[in-house]
């Protein structure tokens, strides 16, 4: 459950479904329940989770940072051309889930469980397209 932030509102929770897949060991999935059967899942590298724990981390449009008044929260905010919201996650939940994915693919080892011919396939197809 992550906490989204609006201001002069209360927070609002939000339930998140973390994922990590082998077929990508770079990213990591978030995926934010927007009704009763919606999704949003937003897919991010797994080393910008593990930096923002611990510093501010990312310029893009995934920003992770930890909480400046409360060093077991994680700020993490989402930007998209249809808007900015900014959610607080308990910082242990994130480093267990963290821990679960090193528990997979080591931390270094990512390049080994990429397929390569996979990857050009689907981008030659996907460009063509």
């Amino acid at each position: 459950m992550f906490d989204l932030l609006a201001p002069r509102t209360p927070a609002v929770p939000v339930k998140v479904e973390l994922r990590y897949d082998t077929r990508d060991p770079y990213a990591v999935v978030a995926a934010f329940r927007t009704g009763r059967a919606g999704w949003v899942e937003w897919v991010f590298a797994r080393d910008l989770l593990a930096d923002g724990l611990i510093a501010e981390a990312g310029n893009g449009d995934v920003r992770i940072r930890p909480a400046v008044d409360d060093p077991e929260v994680v700020v993490i905010e989402l930007s998209s051309p249809s808007g900015h919201a900014v959610f607080e996650a308990s910082a242990q939940e994130l480093a267990d889930f963290l821990d679960r994915t090193y528990d997979v693919v080591v931390p270094g080892n990512e390049h080994l469980w990429v397929n390569v011919d996979e990857a050009l396939t689907h981008l030659i197809s996907t460009d063509l397209t």
